[in-house]
């Protein structure tokens, strides 16, 4: 089990504080006295600490997408699907997953404390920009998940931004590649399920695909993954490449105080990464 999936399950003591603290104190369903707990057990959870930062980042994960998923007034079933699917990729059940339910909830509500939770949260993060960064990605993508990006949903996004200390050029920059990274994947999705149906046309549509170069939009898309137009020199494909994939390394991010059970999704980021790369230079060969 990981370090939070026993925090959840009373295996540790609860010394996060604050508004983060108050929240996931009551999305566990219970209420504690912060002061004693930090005198009884003033070694335990000290800002900066990882476990610290894994319970930051997972409390204002939840609690965030569920006040986006609120902000255009209705919350619709496809971010709720949504929420949900990240829970099934994290493996979260039982206590945990009720948890993350509850967060979600709260953050709904109109008195959830927006401002408090994203200044905590960056101030938990000790400036580990990677963190922040795949931390407003699931937020984009909680918004996009109903298929359009709403006016107060990305009031929401540029204001989540303004206090994590992110322009709106790196904002807007990572909403482009959000958004191809889903059609990119979209792409694949279909492409798997075509060849599932029948293994001759499988077969047929693997020669075609290995003899035909990629169609003009799912290269864009590649691009886009790579946050680069097809004007870019190889040399800048394979740093844009290299540097992605150092930025969202899971052993990485995990160091940096990523919750383990969200290390699924940094994976599939970088085989989304990889799988966009090798689309260009598959291209590029021709």
């Amino acid at each position: 089990m990981s370090w939070f999936g026993k925090f959840v399950g009373g295996a540790f003591g609860f010394m996060l504080g604050g508004p983060l603290g108050a929240i996931l104190g009551a999305s566990l369903g219970h209420q504690f006295d912060i002061g004693m707990i930090s005198f009884q057990c003033p070694e335990l959870l000290r800002p900066g600490d990882q476990h610290r930062v894994q319970m930051a980042f997972f409390t204002a994960t939840f609690s965030v997408m569920g006040h986006i998923a609120k902000s255009d007034g209705r919350v619709s079933p496809e971010e709720i699907s949504f929420a949900n699917r990240i829970m099934d990729q994290l493996y979260i059940s039982g206590d945990m997953r009720n948890t993350a339910i509850n967060l979600f909830q709260q953050g709904k509500s109109t008195d959830f404390p927006l401002d408090d939770v994203l200044d905590q949260f960056y101030k938990e993060c000790h400036r580990r920009i990677d963190l922040i960064r795949m931390f407003l990605e699931i937020q984009i993508q909680e918004a996009l998940a109903d298929g359009s990006l709403d006016n107060k949903e990305e009031h929401v996004l540029l204001h989540i931004c303004n206090r994590l200390r992110i322009s709106q050029f790196e904002y807007e920059r990572l909403k482009v590649r959000v958004m191809a990274q889903q059609r990119f994947n979209q792409y694949h999705q279909q492409q798997y399920q075509q060849r599932s149906d029948n293994r001759y046309q499988y077969q047929r549509q693997r020669q075609q695909h290995q003899s035909e170069r990629p169609s003009r939009s799912k290269l864009q898309d590649a691009y886009e993954v790579l946050g680069l137009t097809p004007s870019a020199s190889d040399e800048d494909v394979k740093k844009a490449y290299r540097r992605l994939m150092s930025q969202n390394h899971p052993d990485k991010l995990v160091a940096k105080g990523l919750p383990e059970e969200m290390m699924k999704l940094a994976k599939e980021k970088t085989q989304k990464i990889t799988k966009a790369y090798e689309t260009i230079q598959q291209a590029r060969k021709k």
